[in-house]
């Protein structure tokens, strides 16, 4: 009982080790969002509805590559379990390396095509040029913000959690200070806010590089780009890049929708959103901790580690969701004011923050089953499954559109769409993968397909 109880404790540590950090480090890209969301909020209902549509389509072309993270992660905690410490920063900087081409050729492509992006949304005139004011400066930090990914994938397999939380801080710290500047004391506006962001993307690029290079002279591996390591990324990555285009399929209809509704409504949804983004975040601190320990114990080939480790996993994230929902609840009279003064929308958001709060136990449940199937490279379930769990939730999202008039009933109904009836399948289908044995593959690489 002892020795359990001992092991047990053991375990809590190393997991509080990586997912303490990691929850720094994850909270930076929403507080990014929020922030922006925050300062641009105080422009008006139109700047703020241009930013929710700018946002998501930047969110997903950053998510459907977060494979750069996701799959860098437990190719290097692999390695590292299997003992090739050297072989483990090869693949990461390889990871670094495809980031920074993909960015570029992104960085050109949403300059480009700002404007037609924008407009397919079909909200009014005036959102979709503030969309566009967004976009056609933010496109250029891509390349940053997908080389800023990929190391952190690289860190987080060395199981090195720290580091990332203080590059976030700084980041954050950085992109707050510099969009108040240049939106209010420049008068920028919405532009200013992404000029803001971009220059705090390069700077936390630039410091990770230098980290790389560093990690990299000791063990005599190189820094130049390999075609192999890159195509084996690459290759990792395309199953992951199918299970997160799921996810952004997801969540552009539910912008689509939001702008359907009309200006009022697709403001509350944005700010909704970016709450729902800042709790996902806090939560998926132990999914990344789940990524590192669950790879590290296949790559040492230690089944029994790994079914501990899981179950410690959920238990700790179901219970970090019950208090994230709790504070959620606390403050949804209250925290609209930091986001806007639009009277309609401010209406719209404590009931909107309710069913958020109501539906965060569920949530941690979700990542957590996500971050351990990741770490296992169970990819191919994931995106097929992703698939499936979309085509459940899209009817229900429709339903967002039956009230004559928008407003609180609309909102809530395709609000509600998304944190109960897409999480409840995820669930089922994560839980149930959970259960048996079969994506754990051991060994210090696995079959992307």
């Amino acid at each position: 009982m002892n020795s359990a109880r001992t092991e047990r404790r053991a375990l809590d540590r190393e997991i509080l080790r990586l997912a303490v950090p990691a929850l720094g480090a994850l909270v930076a890209e929403p507080l990014f969002l929020l922030t922006d969301t925050a300062l641009v909020g105080h422009l008006g209902a139109v700047s703020l509805a241009g930013l929710g549509i700018a946002g998501t389509i930047l969110q997903t072309a950053i998510g459907l590559l977060i494979f750069l993270a996701y799959a860098t992660t437990p190719t290097v905690a692999r390695r590292l379990g299997a003992g090739d410490r050297a072989g483990a920063i090869r693949a990461g900087i390889d990871g670094m390396w495809l980031a920074l081409a993909l960015g570029a050729l992104l960085a050109v492509v949403g300059a480009l095509t700002a404007r037609p992006l924008a407009a397919a949304f079909g909200a009014a005139p005036a959102v979709t040029d503030a969309a566009v004011e967004y976009l056609a400066i933010a496109a250029w930090g891509m390349p940053g913000m997908l080389l800023l990914i990929a190391a952190t994938g690289l860190l987080r397999g060395l199981q090195d959690t720290r580091t990332p939380l203080v590059v976030a801080i700084a980041g954050f710290t950085a992109n707050a200070a510099l969009n108040a500047v240049f939106i209010y004391g420049l008068g920028w506006g919405i532009a200013g806010s992404a000029a803001g962001t971009v220059v705090a993307q390069y700077g936390m690029a630039a410091v990770y590089v230098v980290m790389a290079v560093r990690a990299a002279r000791p063990h005599g591996v190189s820094v130049r780009p390999g075609l192999a390591g890159v195509s084996a990324s690459a290759a990792a990555g395309g199953w992951l890049l199918l299970r997160t285009a799921s996810l952004r399929l997801g969540m552009i209809a539910f912008t689509v929708v939001g702008a359907a509704l009309g200006t009022e409504e697709l403001a509350a949804l944005q700010v909704s959103m970016a709450l729902l983004s800042l709790v996902a975040f806090v939560l998926d601190a132990e999914a990344i901790a789940a990524q590192a320990m669950v790879g590290h114990a296949l790559g040492a080939g230690d089944h029994g580690r790994v079914r501990t480790v899981v179950r410690r996993l959920i238990q700790h994230t179901v219970l970090a969701g019950l208090g994230s929902g709790l504070i959620l609840a606390a403050l949804a009279p209250v925290a609209g004011r930091a986001f806007t003064s639009d009277p309609a929308v401010l209406a719209m958001l404590p009931g909107l923050m309710l069913v958020l709060a109501v539906t965060a136990p569920l949530a941690g449940y979700v990542f957590v089953l996500d971050g351990i199937l990741i770490g296992a490279g169970d990819a191919r379930y994931l995106a097929l499954t992703g698939l499936a769990n979309v085509i459940v939730y899209l009817p229900s999202l429709m339903l967002a559109l039956v009230p004559p008039e928008g407003g609180l009933a609309a909102v809530l109904l395709a609000q509600g769409a998304w944190s109960l009836v897409y999480l409840a399948a995820r669930a089922v289908t994560l839980g149930l993968r959970a259960r048996g044995e079969r994506w754990m593959t051991t060994g210090a690489a696995r079959d992307a397909s």
